[in-house]
């Protein structure tokens, strides 16, 4: 009986513990990009402008390893400086203040799904562990209503 009851808690240990999300890996990134308003916006190669207009946002996280909400950027540092550009609609493209004073194209790309309420990989997460803590909850009711009938 003893062995059984090993043998379930560590399963459910091994199985609760293989589900926690680790900080091990690395995002590997395909482009240069800033995230303003919710929407990618792609740095051009070496596209400046000069008829910027005014200023709109700036970073608020960066990081070159991990995804943020909000306007993160994978490759300009915290407070860099976003403008819209005489002439064209902020839905098309950007400028981005660099640290030599000159502003650098960007142009809109996709939505920006990160950190979203509904993304997929959190209510999955959530689904995961809920499970396991409804499986916890009837190995533990087992264990207990074994160890009272054994008595």
């Amino acid at each position: 009986m003893r062995n059984k009851q090993f043998f379930l808690i560590t399963v459910w240990i091994i199985l609760l513990t293989s589900f926690v999300p680790s900080k091990a890996s690395a995002t590997t990134w395909e482009y240069s990009f800033v995230v303003w308003d919710g929407y990618i916006y792609v740095i051009s190669d070496e596209e400046y402008v000069t008829d910027v207009d005014k200023e709109i946002g700036h970073v608020t996280k960066y990081s070159d390893m991990d995804q943020y909400a909000g306007n993160f950027s994978n490759t300009y540092k915290k407070g860099t400086k976003y403008y819209s550009i005489e002439g064209v609609s902020t839905d098309e493209a950007i400028a981005i203040e660099e640290s030599d004073g000159q502003y650098i194209k960007a142009y809109r790309e996709e939505k920006y799904g990160y950190g979203s309420i509904f993304d997929v990989q959190r209510i999955v997460m959530v689904l995961i562990f809920l499970v396991m803590g409804i499986f916890a909850i009837f190995v533990g009711y087992k264990l207990l209503e074994n160890k009272r009938d054994d008595k």
